[in-house]
């Protein structure tokens, strides 16, 4: 199980760790229209998954940003996700003051499909905790982070990299 922090308290999250080389776990997740959102929507993409606790945070909202700009050059065949139990509406008016286009944001809030799928849901919290997750074209998870305390942020140069080795096979 992994060991995380918010706010230097320690957290619970439920469920089984993913690790590099498995299967990636499939969810359902809600859009901003509040239609249901799959892992298999996006199949024979790779796929970007940021998970924020909520992008209504600093340090959320950098994460974000900087994945939705990196978005723009991994090219047509990468998706980059961020998911995050706010609300559908929160999500939406967050991309509408931000202006940030290039990514998909989607709301685990309904039922934690997508946290307890991939052992992101901080029980105590219910909130996702800081995770990006990185899968292939065949459904296989390429990269993995758990970030160790939930208001730092992730490695960003480490799944930017593994993304773009996905796109120079």
């Amino acid at each position: 199980m992994v060991q995380i922090t918010f706010k230097q308290n320690p957290v619970t999250l439920p469920g089984r760790e993913v690790k590099k080389g498995d299967k990636a776990p499939g969810f359902t997740a809600l859009a901003n229209d509040l239609s249901p959102v799959t892992l298999e929507d996006s199949a024979g993409k790779i796929r970007l998954i940021s998970v924020v606790p909520s992008l209504d945070t600093g340090v959320c909202s950098l994460q974000t940003k900087r994945f939705e700009k990196e978005a723009a050059s991994f090219g047509d065949n990468v998706e980059v996700l961020t998911v995050s139990a706010d609300l559908p509406f929160a999500q939406k008016r967050w991309i509408q003051e931000n202006g940030t286009e290039g990514i998909t944001t989607l709301s685990d809030h309904r039922d934690l499909s997508f946290g307890e799928a991939y052992g992101v849901t901080m029980q105590e919290l219910r909130l996702l905790a800081r995770s990006i997750f990185v899968i292939d074209e065949t459904d296989r998870v390429a990269y993995v982070e758990y970030v160790p305390e939930g208001t730092s942020h992730p490695d960003y140069d480490k799944a930017i990299s593994a993304v773009k080795e996905l796109t120079n096979k």
